[in-house]
C-alpha cells in the first residue's frame, strides 16, 4: 500500500482509516481540519489525536504500537505508594486547569520546545469549559508544583501532558487520577506514545488494532461525572 497522508477539509469533520496511518513518521494520518470541540471529539472517539509545532499546521496521529494504562489493573510502586501515604502534595481536580496546561507547556529540561501551542491551548481550554477536560493539581505549600490535564469520552481518559516543578509530584497527581478513575469504571486510560517516565508509571504498549477494539466499547459507556471533585476521595489509597 502506498503512504498517503489524507488532508482534511475544515468544513467536514470526516477521518480517514487509522489503517492509512503513515509508519514513518510513526502513525501520522492526515493534515488540515480544525481544533474545535466537534473536531477534537471524533478524532479522540477514534483513538486520532492532534500533535503539532508552530511553524506546521494541524497533524493527526494514530500511531501503534499505543501506550495505554488499565487503572483497574495497575499496581504502584512500593516507593510511589510511600510517597504517597506521606502526604507531602495536596491533590485537587479541575482547579487551576489552565495553569496547568502553561505548566505542561512550559520549558523542560530535555526539550527547549513544545507541541501546546496557542492554537491548542485555547482549544482544550474550551473544552474544559464544556465538561469533556480536565486537569489534575498538585500542591505544596500553597503552590502548583505539579500536574497533568486530558480529556474523557464515556469511560476512557485521553491523557495528554504532566509537568512537575516538585520531585514526584507529577507521580502522585497520577496515582490519584487512576485511583479515581478505576473508581468510575474507567476502562482505558491512554498514554499515546511510550516514554520511560509513562512505563515506570505501569504504562504498557497495545497493538493499534487491539486499542481501537477496547476503545470503541469504552467511549460507547456511561460517562464519567462532567463536574469532577474539588478533591478526590480520602481512601482512595486505604489499604496501601
Amino acid at each position: 500500500m502506498d503512504d498517503i497522508l489524507s488532508l482534511l477539509d475544515p468544513a467536514r469533520v470526516e477521518f480517514p482509516s487509522t489503517q492509512t496511518a503513515l509508519s514513518d513518521p510513526n502513525g501520522l494520518l492526515a493534515v488540515g481540519g480544525d481544533l474545535t470541540p466537534e473536531w477534537l471529539l471524533a478524532a479522540y472517539r477514534k483513538g486520532i489525536f492532534p500533535w503539532f509545532s508552530d511553524d506546521q499546521p494541524i497533524l493527526w496521529w494514530s500511531p501503534s504500537p499505543r501506550c495505554v494504562v488499565r487503572p483497574q489493573a495497575l499496581k504502584f510502586s512500593r516507593s510511589l505508594r510511600k510517597v504517597i501515604r506521606q502526604r507531602r502534595f495536596t491533590i485537587t481536580f479541575d482547579q487551576a486547569f489552565a495553569d496547568v496546561m502553561r505548566g505542561c507547556a512550559g520549558p523542560r529540561r530535555d526539550d527547549s520546545g513544545t507541541w501546546i501551542t496557542g492554537d491548542m491551548y485555547w482549544a482544550y481550554l474550551e473544552m474544559h469549559a464544556r465538561g469533556h477536560a480536565h486537569s489534575v493539581e498538585a500542591w505544596l505549600d500553597g503552590q502548583l508544583v505539579g500536574g497533568l490535564y486530558g480529556l474523557s469520552i464515556g469511560r476512557v481518559f485521553f491523557g495528554e501532558s504532566m509537568f512537575h516543578r516538585a520531585t514526584d509530584a507529577s507521580k502522585v497527581a497520577f496515582a490519584y487520577l487512576v485511583r479515581q478513575l478505576a473508581t468510575w469504571g474507567c476502562k482505558l486510560i491512554d498514554c499515546q506514545v511510550s516514554n520511560p517516565h509513562l512505563m515506570s508509571l505501569g504504562a504498557e504498549e497495545m497493538p493499534r488494532e487491539e486499542f481501537e477494539r477496547h476503545l470503541a466499547l469504552g467511549v460507547a459507556d456511561t460517562p464519567f461525572p462532567t463536574q469532577w471533585p474539588n478533591v478526590p476521595a480520602p481512601d482512595l489509597f486505604d489499604g496501601d
